[in-house]
């Protein structure tokens, strides 16, 4: 005797179960809401949260002292804005005209203030007869820390240069000659021109600076995405997940295989279709779009490594997780790197808790090597040789994370078995 079909059940039906509705509503809604607090918390007000932004502040004056004064004028300017770090928004490094270009070429520094040599000589013949050139100060920015960076400490020095021109210029104007011309004394009133110049230039094709974000978030993507569609491709291909394409579902016979030796199949299949994926991410950027790169050998053995260093981090959580493993990996890898990367927005200019999380998030230690490769010339010191270590430990924790998990699991003889319907 055969046993009658269920009848089906309608979607208007099933929506009048609130139990239906109840996970799907407070997942949702916790993660619009995290995704919302972590990603704009980081961004909405830099100029308030900024803190101690290095800039090199650099004295080349050689004149001699005004009459009556110890130091010549370039001396007290840089002593008076050395001690104002601005409310302390700068942090500011006193340091040879060649210390600072070096700071510079490796992205220590966000800027720098230089008083030329002469300094003092050339104010001092702002109160002689006929005078119409103006002293100088040089405001350097470096645009391979990023424009925001690099504009915020233009913003800094510029501000500080105006200020010691009205210092300069109160002096000038109380030893000025009673018979001093009107258009001399406005003149000395404001005496300083200050020029802006590029302290380490980068490419056109840079994207001002954020060509190093877009493309670590580009190998950050890769390692990720591949990551998971290898764990949900050898899930399907051993008969541990359905394969539905459009209508079509079906469903492989499913391989008898333990977690541990699943786990080595995925990650030893992230290691070589890593290579693929590295390979057509450079040949988009940097063939096709014409992105600056020099040393590209370098810089793909090293976006591989970053790349695969993300892609054992997912494969490794996925098999420790299950199936919020793709979720947890996402909050990892993306949502809590992104605002603590450091590579749009500078850290002295985020929230502590960001500060806190670019110590050991992966995209912070990836952006520092890509930017290192790509704007100041493969330097060690300029966050490469720091970067390198960080994919090694990374790479270590997600092989030692994830096969301590995997075994754990075997020896409990918690076997990943067929679901079975209701």
């Amino acid at each position: 005797m055969s046993v009658p079909a269920a009848p089906e059940v309608s979607a208007a039906t099933l929506l009048r179960r609130p139990k239906l509705w109840l996970v799907p509503t407070i997942l949702t809604g916790l993660l619009a809401l995290l995704l919302s607090l972590l990603y704009m918390g980081g961004i909405v007000n830099p100029n308030a949260e900024l803190r101690n932004l290095p800039i090199a502040l650099v004295n080349d004056d050689i004149g001699k002292p005004l009459p009556g004064q110890q130091q010549n004028l370039g001396s007290q300017i840089t002593a008076a804005i050395a001690s104002d770090t601005a409310g302390g928004k700068a942090q500011w490094r006193t340091l040879t005209r060649a210390q600072a270009q070096d700071q510079l070429d490796s992205g220590k520094v966000y800027g720098a203030l230089a008083i030329p040599a002469g300094f003092t000589d050339s104010v001092t013949a702002l109160t002689t007869t006929g005078a119409t050139q103006q002293p100088t100060i040089v405001v350097l920015t470096n645009p391979g820390k990023g424009s925001l960076g690099s504009s915020l400490a233009s913003q800094i020095t510029t501000q500080a240069a105006h200020r010691a021109s009205q210092s300069v210029g109160r002096q000038l104007t109380a030893s000025a000659a009673a018979q001093t011309s009107p258009t001399t004394k406005l003149l000395l009133a404001d005496p300083l021109n200050v020029i802006t110049q590029v302290g380490h230039p980068i490419g056109t094709h840079s994207g001002l600076g954020l060509t190093a974000f877009y493309y670590t978030l580009l190998l950050v993507l890769a390692g990720f995405m591949g990551g998971n569609v290898i764990s949900n491709g050898v899930d399907t291909a051993l008969g541990y997940a359905d394969n539905e394409i459009g209508p079509w579902h079906t469903r492989r016979p499913t391989v008898p295989i333990n977690r541990t030796q699943t786990l080595l199949l995925k990650m030893g299949m992230t290691a070589g279709i890593t290579i693929v994926s590295t390979v057509l991410v450079m040949l988009a950027c940097v063939s096709i779009l014409g992105m600056d790169a020099t040393r590209l050998p370098l810089l793909w053995i090293y976006s591989y490594c970053a790349a695969l260093a993300v892609g054992l981090g997912v494969q490794a959580i996925n098999a420790a997780f299950g199936g919020i493993g793709q979720l947890v990996s996402m909050f990892v890898f993306i949502v809590l790197g992104l605002p603590s990367s450091g590579a749009t927005i500078p850290l002295q200019a985020v929230p502590g808790f960001y500060r806190f999380l670019s110590h050991f998030e992966p995209m912070r230690q990836l952006s520092d090597g890509v930017r290192a490769i790509l704007y100041f010339d493969a330097r060690g010191d300029a966050g490469l040789t720091r970067s390198w270590i960080m994919i090694a430990i990374g790479a270590v924790l997600a092989l030692v994370f994830g096969f301590a998990m995997t075994s754990y699991y075997d020896r409990k003889g918690l076997k990943r078995l067929t679901p079975q319907p209701a």
